[in-house]
């Protein structure tokens, strides 16, 4: 009798469906499309769907949680949580050669986006691994980085003695080049410094901007992509994806790609026409209205900028990253976009 149960209960072992793997996930900022739209619905819903039941996930932001956008991947190769995301260019004090993920100026829509993040991909997930223990899962975009100003911007000369709050490393080191006094302040103080008089223009993505209500205590509107596209590497903790199975691996990373990455990417052109739309008080827009002044980008604009980050910018870049880095940007991103690093 006790071997008949014991054979009984082995064969309804045998029969139940293996539990989830349940992920803990540290999204990007809370307040804002990527998260709202993309990442809630992917973890929440999508990855089950997409997995078959097999994963699932808690999820929270780091503004959530408390904790700095630049301490995200420190704390997942830590083990504090299995999947994180954050915006590369919070990172680079860590790892400055991650810089070269999101260069100014070079990517004018989301295709030419797209094509120079996949160029680079390769170079990022050795970086991920080297500096933070980490496996990337995937890359998704911010809108391009535009400038948010109170007061009178007509062009890019106009910014010269004024204090500007950049994206990024690249973009401050460009805003000085330009005459700017580049400002180090987090996303989340900008409206209020910007209503105070501590900053006169910040950097950011046009629906970043727009869903933080920088419109409110600004009024002019620089269309440059003087920041680039702010991608959101989502990554894992290396120790946790390497104890998945080979096929746990394939289904996340597939998943990934299908259910937040390609929808991500899809949006972010027609988002940032929107993102315009509103901002200026059109029509079209989708949502409130807000009714700042633009500074559409000139051909002078654009030849001066992309004069200055080819000449100080990447070089600057190449030379706190190292000679490597570079090299391999070159072979990689730099023959995508079609420019070439001087060492």
């Amino acid at each position: 009798m006790k071997k008949t149960i014991a054979i009984l209960m082995t064969g309804s072992a045998l029969a139940a469906p293996a539990l989830a793997e349940e992920l803990s996930v540290v999204g990007s900022w809370s307040n804002l499309p990527l998260y709202q739209q993309f990442e809630t619905v992917f973890w929440n819903e999508r990855l089950p769907e997409l997995t078959d039941g097999q994963m699932t996930a808690q999820l929270t932001s780091f503004d959530q949680m408390g904790i700095a956008g630049a301490d995200v991947y420190r704390m997942l190769g830590d083990g504090v949580f299995d999947v994180g995301a954050t915006v590369a260019d919070y990172t680079v004090g860590d790892a400055p050669e991650l810089e070269g993920l999101d260069v100014p100026l070079i990517a004018t829509d989301a295709a030419e986006a797209q094509a120079m993040v996949e160029a680079a991909r390769p170079m990022v997930e050795d970086i991920m691994r080297d500096r933070f223990g980490a496996q990337v899962l995937g890359i998704a975009p911010y809108p391009p980085q535009v400038v948010f100003c109170r007061g009178d911007v007509a062009s890019l000369a106009d910014l010269q003695g004024k204090k500007v709050r950049g994206s990024g490393r690249m973009t401050t080191k460009l805003l000085e080049a330009l005459g700017a006094e580049g400002i180090n302040i987090a996303f989340s103080e900008v409206p209020g410094s910007l209503e105070r008089g501590v900053i006169d223009c910040a950097v950011t993505g046009a629906g970043s901007g727009y869903s933080a209500g920088w419109w409110e205590v600004s009024d002019h509107l620089l269309t440059l992509p003087l920041g680039g596209w702010d991608p959101v590497v989502i990554a894992m903790n290396a120790d946790r994806y390497d104890a998945l199975t080979a096929e746990q691996q394939t289904m996340l990373t597939s998943a990934v790609a299908e259910g937040l990455e390609a929808p991500a990417w899809q949006a972010a052109q027609g988002g940032l026409e929107n993102d315009i739309a509103c901002l200026t008080g059109d029509a079209s827009c989708e949502g409130s209205r807000a009714s700042m002044t633009v500074a559409p980008a000139s051909e002078d604009d654009m030849a001066r900028a992309r004069e200055i980050l080819v000449a100080e910018v990447l070089p600057d870049w190449a030379s706190r990253a190292g000679g490597d880095w570079a090299a391999r940007w070159n072979e990689t991103v730099g023959q995508t976009v079609g420019l070439t690093i001087d060492r």
